[in-house]
């Protein structure tokens, strides 16, 4: 009987030692539990994507010096294999590699040989393409190594049973997306089960700038039966067991809705982002609104109340029902909240303005001042007390260019940035849900934030249908032209009105040049703005 250990863990990049850390408490813990085999996931010791630092001599000269090192310590636990994923320069050329480590040796290093060039993914700038198979035994069994692109085709996974695998070892940085896992069980079933191979495959868990690892790890035996899953954004380790060839069923983690997926996934994100850049906290404007709402509560789950801060800063727009929400909401939460007038700087600007603006009407300018107002605030407290700020902006928004430059976009992290005003009021749901530690005070989002019309609030009885179309038409029309890359007419052909559609469409090439000064934000769909979404600003291209 074969033990494995199967590894999610959280990488930070370039963090060789913190990482070669990470990998030694695995081992101990998988050692203690009688493993035979470790195995770690994609690029593990150096994180993932490293993106240029992996056009830079000197870290793969890091990397190789931490990998020696681990060597050595991991010879305390003998006749442990353990798979290590690693960047490896080899004779002027850079590989995407994983290393087989036993009794203080390495015994074999196998070179990804897919290499992705799409969606989030530009391995081909960075590494050459392995040839080789990397195939090691244990007791009776012989396991095949390859490296997450390798098993999207059946080519390399054939390659590597021929040479005599008979389970299939898969390191990986699989970004998550919504529906990401039922796609990765389908392809390895077409892929490598359908060779007769069991496979375990093994996932970065973390945050990395816009992408989210949502670990999600399994095994699958050689009928493409699901034999365990590991955590959901979560480390984790898991023993599998196998007789043979054959993986023991183990602990398979239930599988959660989208909007628990989804939620977990932004609070993983936030979390990682603001401790791995070393931001002592966050904090955000608070408008009595369903975005920051959503925004504020995410950043409580990822940090903890005594690292978030809120301000309101009322306008002579701003409802008063938009004040008692949000009171009720941060005395519900126990964060440090202050409210900052802006009238006395909106009167300041207008005055100043005046002469400028003589005998012309009121119109999103001075909404915009308003906004910009707020923004400087909030930065200004950013740099005296260096807390980042969180931009409440979200998806829909962002679509359409319903945001103000310098305004509601200034800041430094993007929470919502590729979540739809829909999918907002449904992790808000799943959020007030759960009731978690607020004793008599009810669900932590006050209900009506969630029922009341949408309102930038910026001039008398405004609301966000004013100017957009309904948010079901227009997030449906976004994803449809965005994130499916249907044309006009087919949209329209499904069942959409064609002014609403020409809105949409429109709106959302016009605005490319807002997007491009947004800040990082978290991706959680197959098709987010900025790395996967690469349009022109100047096109006179129509569609």
């Amino acid at each position: 009987m074969v033990k494995l250990a199967l590894i999610q863990m959280n990488s930070t990049v370039g963090d060789f030692s913190g990482n070669a850390d990470r990998i030694l408490h695995f081992a101990r813990r998988a050692h203690e539990q009688g493993a035979n085999i470790v195995l770690t996931p994609e690029l593990a010791l150096a994180g993932y994507p490293p993106e240029d630092l992996l056009l830079r001599d000197s870290f793969y000269v890091a990397c190789q010096k931490t990998l020696d090192e681990l060597v050595i310590k991991l010879a305390e636990f003998p006749d442990l294999h353990v798979v290590v994923g690693h960047p490896l320069m080899q004779h002027g050329k850079r590989f995407n590699a994983a290393s087989l480590l036993l009794n203080g040796r390495i015994q074999g290093s196998y070179r990804k040989q897919n290499l992705p060039n799409s969606q989030v993914f530009d391995e081909k700038r960075y590494f050459e393409a392995g040839h080789d198979v990397l195939v090691f035994q244990t007791e009776k069994t012989r396991f095949g190594i390859i490296i997450c692109e390798d098993a999207w085709s059946s080519a390399v996974p054939i390659k590597v049973k021929t040479a005599g695998a008979e389970v299939l070892l898969i390191l990986n940085g699989s970004p998550f997306h919504m529906n990401k896992q039922h796609l990765r069980y389908q392809v390895l079933r077409e892929n490598v089960t359908s060779q007769g191979m069991a496979v375990v495959y093994t996932n970065l868990v973390g945050g990395q700038d816009e992408l989210i690892f949502d670990g999600n790890s399994f095994v699958l035996d050689c009928h493409g039966q699901l034999q365990a899953r590991l955590k959901h954004a979560e480390e984790d380790l898991q023993i599998i067991e196998f007789a043979g060839i054959h993986p023991q069923k183990s602990l398979i983690e239930p599988e959660l809705s989208i909007e628990a997926q989804v939620y977990q996934a932004l609070v993983l994100g936030v979390r990682d982002y603001i401790v791995k850049n070393n931001f002592p906290g966050v904090l955000l404007g608070l408008s009595g609104g369903v975005d920051s709402a959503l925004t504020l509560m995410i950043a409580v789950d990822a940090l903890g109340a005594n690292k978030v801060r809120a301000v309101m800063m009322p306008s002579p727009y701003t409802a008063e029902i938009s004040l008692i929400d949000s009171r009720e909401m941060v005395n519900n939460l126990g964060i440090r909240y202050d409210e900052i007038s802006i009238d006395t700087c909106f009167n300041a600007f207008t005055t100043t303005l005046a002469q400028e603006f003589k005998s012309l009407k009121i119109d999103a300018t001075e909404e915009n001042i308003q906004a910009r107002i707020r923004g400087t605030l909030l930065m200004a407290l950013s740099n005296k007390h260096g807390s980042i700020v969180l931009t409440t902006g979200n998806k829909s928004e962002m679509a359409l260019g319903y945001c103000t430059l310098y305004g509601d976009m200034a800041g430094g992290f993007a929470v919502l940035k590729d979540i739809a005003k829909t999918m907002v009021y449904r992790l808000c749901a799943y959020r007030n849900s759960l009731h978690t530690d607020l004793g008599n005070k009810g669900a932590p989002i006050p209900e009506r934030i969630l029922t009341r019309a949408p309102s930038a609030e910026l001039r008398p009885d405004q609301t966000d249908q004013d100017s957009l179309p309904p948010y079901a038409i227009l997030d449906g029309i976004m994803q449809l032209y965005m994130e499916e890359n249907l044309s006009s007419e087919h949209i329209i052909a499904i069942g959409y009105k064609k002014e609403d559609v020409e809105t949409v469409t429109h709106l959302i090439k016009y605005n490319e040049y807002k997007r491009r000064q947004s800040p990082v934000g978290i991706r959680v769909t197959h098709r987010a703005f900025g790395r996967d979404w690469r349009y022109p600003i100047t096109s006179k291209f129509r569609d």
